[in-house]
């Protein structure tokens, strides 16, 4: 029997413990595990890094969410991103990454993986034809977001997946921006889904984490092994409060949502507003197509002050019921200045991001507040 997302976000991987009825998965708490007899140990538990049973609830229902069959939670985003990396890639090999991306993220390709011998080339992944020309024949894997961090751009999913297939290559998704409820790569024919589960699937700023999501059981084994053997897993109390907060993600996303839409709106006409950068705005170049792939559009918005980057920081700097912090995805509403702050490794890069660019994670606060906040920030 099939069930709809928040019946999965609230179920899935979360049965009633047997022994007492806790409708709540224990917090496993332990490095090691009592074994029935030598090379017998109970239910295969034998050392909390290989498995643990809180980890294995967050995996199951991270799985189910996604509409995959293998889910692995990890310590972070990037640990999930580096496992994935030294996974399917080997020195010598080469991915194509976004000209737009998390700055962590392009810090692992080009200040760790590099000198590992991976080799990477930026493209545009809204422009199929960019990501076309970027590919190689030792291409490996075409690495996307979309919504891309922080310029907020649209890959289509269907369409790179048909073209990273052609080159023998894996797709990997970064659904962080979105989360499983507004969107699910696999259906659309990615290979790979990556998470920072400190963002939105988390969901209230108080735990980081990261996951890789499959389809193919094969690639799961191989992500699992690697999982294990090197080791950057999250414990049981990061996965039991990661699992916390999905059982809420529906009901978040759609309120963040609501607020992200009426904010751009009121943005979108502001005198001290260049540009209002939001895939919901059908002014938005990737409107169509994350209409197509997308439940809804999202809680993130950037915007390009009007008065160039004093003023962006400016902005940032007023903020009042906006917390000046870096991350995304909680509860709370957010605001950053991308090349300061999160951004601020992708510096002198094809990856810098304008110096005027302001970046709001759109919080399930009051939207009239959060307007007034603003408003009185913009100046």
């Amino acid at each position: 029997m099939s069930h709809g997302f928040e019946t999965l976000a609230i179920h899935a991987g979360q049965d009633p413990e047997a022994r007492t009825g806790a409708v709540i998965p224990p917090i496993y708490q332990t490095s090691t595990y009592a074994q029935d007899a030598v090379g017998a140990p109970r239910q295969g538990y034998e050392y909390s890094r290989s498995g643990n049973p809180t980890r294995d609830a967050l995996q199951e229902c991270l799985a189910a969410l996604e509409g995959g069959r293998v889910g692995l939670a990890f310590a972070s985003g990037l640990a999930a991103e580096d496992t994935l990396l030294r996974t399917v890639c080997s020195p010598g090999d080469h991915v194509v990454i976004p000209d737009d991306a998390y700055g962590g993220t392009y810090r692992l390709f080009a200040r760790v993986a590099e000198r590992w011998g991976l080799t990477y080339t930026p493209a545009k992944v809204s422009d199929v034809d960019a990501v076309r020309a970027a590919i190689r024949p030792e291409t490996k894997i075409v690495w996307v977001e979309t919504p891309t961090n922080p310029l907020l751009g649209i890959a289509d999913i269907a369409a790179l997946a048909g073209l990273a297939h052609e080159a023998g290559a894996l797709l990997a998704v970064d659904n962080t921006f979105a989360s499983p409820y507004l969107q699910q790569p696999l259906a659309h024919g990615a290979d790979v889904v990556v998470h920072s589960t400190t963002k939105y699937v988390g969901g209230h700023s108080d735990v980081v984490g990261g996951a890789l999501i499959v389809a193919d059981p094969t690639l799961g084994g191989e992500l699992r092994y690697h999982q294990n053997a090197m080791g950057a897993i999250n414990g049981p109390f990061d996965a039991w409060l990661t699992l916390r907060g999905i059982k809420t993600l529906g009901v978040r996303m759609d309120r963040h949502c609501d607020n992200a839409e009426r904010i751009a709106a009121f943005l979108d006409g502001h005198a001290k507003v260049a540009q209002v950068i939001y895939p919901g705005l059908p002014s938005h170049p990737g409107h169509e197509v994350a209409a197509k792939q997308m439940r809804r559009f999202g809680g993130m918005i950037s915007f390009r002050a009007a008065g160039g980057e004093e003023h962006a920081v400016q902005v940032c700097n007023r903020a009042r019921l906006f917390v000046l912090a870096e991350s995304l995805g909680g509860v709370e509403s957010l605001i950053e200045h991308p090349g300061r702050m999160t951004h601020a490794s992708a510096a002198g890069s094809p990856l810098e991001v304008p110096g005027d660019l302001v970046r709001l994670s759109v919080g399930i606060e009051t939207v009239d507040d959060l307007l007034a906040d603003l408003e009185q920030a913009l100046g």
